[in-house]
């Protein structure tokens, strides 16, 4: 059996792994829950409880761990979007930041989970990328 993608994004959630994946999958396109998980009584939650979500953004696959307390988010690592148009980008981050979410400069934001987003447009990489460095410094 084929890998369809090799390497998976982990995000520890505080307990709500099932908030945060409903949000992710409302707010992308093309998005789904793939399986489900529950603890059993090896633990290392209640038994029944939900253990692990795997699901898919726009194509991409993460698993969402209900681990607990203790290790939250950090800018360490953050995830970036890229968006066509104007009306893409201002649709995405309304909808990331609703329930608690934060602004934070530079196209990034925080979800209300604490999660690092980078809403970008697609043309910014062309423009960075630009040989011209007077046209880059622009």
């Amino acid at each position: 059996m084929a890998i369809a993608q090799k390497i998976v994004t982990n995000l520890w959630c505080n307990n709500n792994a099932e908030e945060a994946v409903a949000l992710y999958t409302s707010v992308f396109k093309d998005s789904k829950v793939l399986n489900v998980t529950h603890s059993t009584d090896a633990g290392p939650q209640p038994k029944g409880k939900v253990l692990t979500i795997e699901f898919e953004l726009a194509g991409q696959r993460f698993v969402a761990l209900n681990g607990g307390p203790g290790v939250p988010f950090t800018d360490a690592i953050s995830l970036s979007v890229d968006c066509e148009t104007q009306a893409e980008l201002d649709e995405l981050w309304d909808k990331l930041i609703a329930g608690g979410g934060k602004p934070v400069q530079c196209g990034w934001l925080k979800d209300r989970f604490g999660l690092s987003w980078q809403i970008v447009p697609t043309y910014m990489q062309q423009v960075l990328l630009d040989p011209d460095e007077a046209k880059r410094a622009r």
